[in-house]
């Protein structure tokens, strides 16, 4: 599998934004969890992502095309870390490109002794893909 994670700059916040927008779209037509659906962001939102000071947000490139994106969150002073979000377009899902994401993110910060990510419980290959993952 021909992956890759790329350090998100400012010029790819717009489209970081238009492809977290289309992921999470039908996940907003669902549930209409407006408040919180990264659906419902705002390019705003992905910009302050990228520049995060206590934080690191990447692009996902699966075979030279931009797939989806993760954001790596963390405390000051801990080894506790917070994936989100995660998307992977779905044009691109059912390729193991999520697990192995998450698995080249533990690679990237071996300091890591916690994670916590949020889900929708109701997403049964979500939460399946967490709960395998640890």
């Amino acid at each position: 599998m021909n992956l890759q994670l790329k350090k998100a700059i400012l010029k790819d916040a717009e489209e970081l934004f238009n492809l977290q927008v289309k992921t999470f779209m039908p996940l907003l037509e669902k549930y209409q969890d407006y408040e919180t659906s990264p659906a419902n962001e705002t390019l705003e939102k992905t910009i302050s992502r990228i520049n995060y000071k206590l934080g690191d947000y990447y692009k996902i490139i699966f075979n030279n095309m931009l797939a989806g994106a993760i954001r790596i969150v963390w405390w000051e002073d801990t080894t506790r870390y917070r994936l989100g979000p995660i998307f992977v377009a779905s044009e691109f899902q059912g390729k193991g490109i999520a697990q192995q994401t998450i698995t080249m993110v533990e690679k990237l910060y071996p300091q890591a002794t916690t994670w916590e990510l949020d889900t929708i419980l109701q997403e049964k290959k979500n939460c399946y893909l967490y709960e395998k993952m640890g």
